[in-house]
């Protein structure tokens, strides 16, 4: 219809033939939302196939759409238009996630967990710091479509075959009617261009590399070893044979679709990299890649945002891992620092202390005093204030820290990236 217009605006075409192309299309577009019409799959492909229907129904008419265009062209129009769309819906689908982790920050900000290393206990974080982190990714996932739109919404129309055209066409008018910021300025790359394909689905496999990620994390989590979290029974499943078992069965299949999607972006880095300019059979491949690529990521971001939503965090669970974890050991090391110990003395002296605990299956807050001062007399009853984890975990106010203070503060940014 856009076509059809600037044809007539040209003069290339008159203005009443526009018009009835204008509303054979029109009628098609109906006929096809409706399903009363079928694709042939006798026609080439689908570009003749509408133009077959649409000089069947208006006549000569028909004939003259084509005018000033080309498959070519085409093709690298519809894709462009079509990714577009996607990834509106693809940053929709992650705003919608990044809220219900947000939310899910604020329902447990008060929540102690051991933040880790190596996977080795490390330091007292808060649950809400831990999760923000995957809102923070998420974000940056937002940020790069935004930026690739940027590339993607630039209009080849008009670029014909590969040399253009020598009709006086406007192909600034007609990539505004149809929604895009500007036209290619080369012909030959206007029509042998793939690379924002390449880069949505490089941003795409990002995206699921960070929900890989997660996923890993909520079935750890889940496990009997950890217990940190429940999922709901709508995101798992049973065992066959083991009537006990609840399998995190959808944070198991995401972490698996991760590598789909890679597969995707490489079989079509494969396709792309020997052709030469212009055009070529090959980049039919585009296609499923990307298509397959989109399918996933639009199946598997609803599904992820409805396992955190229903998720319950078993906070007494984390705090216990947390005290057993001996993760505030370093602020023992720093309260003896305080009373003027060298570091290096006090980080032997509170290695010493933890050894013990472990040996009597003790914790360093239920450790009396007296057993403190046989390793120093600078132990004082104030250590436990020092080494109180809701204490260790409020002491970290740098900016972006575990703090709750910071946790509110990084709540604040996520909601207004959202917005």
């Amino acid at each position: 219809m856009a076509h059809a217009k600037m044809l007539a605006k040209q003069n290339i075409i008159p203005q009443q033939d526009a018009q009835q192309i204008i509303d054979g299309l029109q009628g098609i577009l109906e006929d096809i939302d409706n399903g009363k019409l079928s694709f042939d799959p006798l026609c080439e492909d689908i570009h003749m196939f509408v133009e077959e229907v649409l000089t069947n129904r208006i006549g000569e008419a028909g004939k003259k759409l084509h005018t000033a265009r080309s498959r070519n062209d085409q093709v690298a129009l519809d894709i462009r238009m079509y990714l577009r769309n996607q990834t509106e819906q693809i940053q929709k689908l992650i705003r919608e996630l990044i809220l219900v982790i947000k939310e899910k920050a604020e329902e447990y900000q008060d929540v102690i967990m051991p933040g880790y290393t190596h996977m080795q206990r490390a330091q007292p974080i808060l649950f809400a710091h831990h999760i923000l982190a995957y809102a923070m990714m998420l974000v940056r996932d937002l940020e790069r479509l935004s930026d690739m739109k940027k590339r993607m919404n630039i209009s080849p129309i008009g670029a014909c075959a590969l040399a253009g055209t020598t009709y006086n066409t406007d192909r600034d008018y007609e990539a505004e009617l149809l929604g895009f910021d500007s036209v290619t300025m080369n012909s030959i790359d206007s029509v042998s261009d793939r690379d924002f394909c390449l880069e949505m689905m490089s941003d795409l496999s990002i995206l699921m590399m960070h929900l890989s990620r997660f996923s890993e994390e909520i079935i750890l989590w889940s496990s009997w070893e950890f217990h940190f979290i429940s999922l709901s029974d709508a995101y798992t499943t049973g065992s066959s044979i083991m009537p006990q078992k609840r399998n995190p069965d959808m944070a198991e299949l995401v972490r698996g679709k991760a590598g789909r999607v890679y597969g995707d972006m490489m079989s079509l880095f494969t396709a792309m990299k020997g052709l030469p300019l212009a055009y070529n059979k090959d980049m039919q491949e585009d296609k499923e890649a990307v298509f397959d690529t989109i399918d996933t990521v639009q199946m598997c971001l609803p599904v992820f945002t409805g396992m955190i939503h229903t998720m319950k965090v078993n906070a007494d669970d984390m705090l216990k891992a947390a005290q057993k974890g001996f993760i505030n050991a370093t602020d023992l090391a720093d309260y003896l620092v305080s009373k003027g110990l060298p570091f290096r003395s006090a980080y032997k002296i509170s290695g010493e202390i933890v050894a013990l605990c472990i040996k009597e299956d003790q914790v360093l807050e239920t450790l009396p005093l007296e057993t403190y001062q046989q390793y120093s007399d600078l132990f004082a009853q104030d250590l436990y204030e020092a080494i109180n984890l809701q204490n260790c975990v409020n002491k970290r106010i740098s900016k972006g820290g575990t703090g709750p203070a910071s946790v509110q503060e990084q709540i604040k940014w996520i909601e207004g990236q959202i917005k």
